[in-house]
């Protein structure tokens, strides 16, 4: 049988590159083989019928992350979410590897460095936190539970020198009081029960909204359950429930973090700080539209509106970064 390349069978179907490797990821086009990263099309394949409007719009960022996943597709959403949040995420609490070897890590399970010494921890937990995205991912629908954040940090702090601390207790409460930016956090025998009511009322609500989100990421954080990786095990848990609720998800970057902080501490008296920034930071509004088929900005801001009841300077950047 003969093959054809994305390219060529791009020009046959008369479409982008881009769509005949979604097809592809999507398992929707019959008899093509992924080798590597290169997919490889029967010449005899038939164009997939194109979903109408209706249909392709109701189809989540969750469903083109659980698809991306399984399929291992390179270059789509699933790939770029886990550098970034990754990336971002780890490197706000002090992780050394650059961006680029953030990406050599996910895309070969390897690290090459010369003449560069690279702290073996900031490795683990790189390849850890690829873990708990995809968890998350799998569990997305599932409720926010006790046993699921610890898990979280049971799989984001295995391996690491951490783990092999006693009194650390990977995977579990604090034993040791802890603090955070200079605030004074839950004592070790106070975080139990905090949890428990944190979680009974973030839970008690049928559908949650951007806010609810938010707010509940503050007083995981101002509690600070564990003896550390609360920033990342936070910042995982508001991944997984813009997923559950349909709400686009956002990455802090980097550069972004005093203004993040800022946001955390002021929480409670100016919402604004964090609400901006986090909005600010939302999944790039292209891949959106090309992900939910919306043609327009006007479409997916029109969505994301009514869906979360947000201001439009979600789209520009916030007034309190200017």
């Amino acid at each position: 049988m003969k093959y054809l390349s994305v390219a060529e069978t791009a020009e046959k179907w008369q479409i982008s590159e881009r769509s005949v490797r979604n097809y592809c990821a999507q398992g929707r086009v019959q008899g093509a083989e992924l080798h590597g990263r290169v997919w490889s099309i029967p010449e005899t394949a038939v164009k997939p019928e194109r979903v109408n409007k209706i249909k392709q719009s109701e189809r989540s960022l969750l469903n083109v992350l659980q698809e991306e996943k399984a399929s291992r597709y390179a270059g789509g959403i699933y790939h770029k979410t886990q550098i970034e949040l990754t990336y971002n995420s780890n490197h706000m609490e002090g992780s050394r590897l650059t961006h680029e070897q953030t990406r050599y890590i996910f895309e070969t399970n390897t690290i090459g460095v010369e003449n560069e010494v690279l702290n073996v921890d900031d490795i683990i937990e790189t390849a850890n936190h690829f873990r708990c995205i995809d968890l998350l991912i799998d569990k997305a629908k599932t409720a926010l539970s006790k046993k699921l954040i610890k898990e979280l940090y049971f799989i984001l702090k295995t391996g690491t020198s951490d783990a092999r601390k006693d009194w650390f207790a990977v995977g579990d409460y604090k034993k040791l009081p802890n603090e955070v930016d200079g605030r004074d956090t839950a004592l070790p025998e106070e975080v139990s029960e905090q949890m428990r009511a944190l979680l009974a009322k973030y839970n008690a609500k049928n559908s949650k909204t951007f806010k609810d989100i938010l707010d509940f990421h503050v007083c995981f954080e101002r509690i600070h359950p564990f003896q550390d990786g609360n920033g990342r095990v936070g910042r995982l848990i508001m991944f997984k429930e813009c997923l559950k609720y349909n709400i686009v998800p956002f990455i802090i970057e980097d550069n972004l973090k005093m203004f993040y902080y800022r946001g955390l501490k002021e929480w409670g008296k100016e919402n604004s700080y964090l609400t901006d920034t986090c909005l600010a930071v939302q999944i790039d509004i292209r891949d959106i539209l090309i992900i939910l088929g919306l043609s327009t900005i006007e479409k997916i801001v029109f969505v994301i509106l009514k869906n979360q009841k947000i201001r439009s300077s979600a789209y520009g950047v916030p007034h309190n970064l200017v």
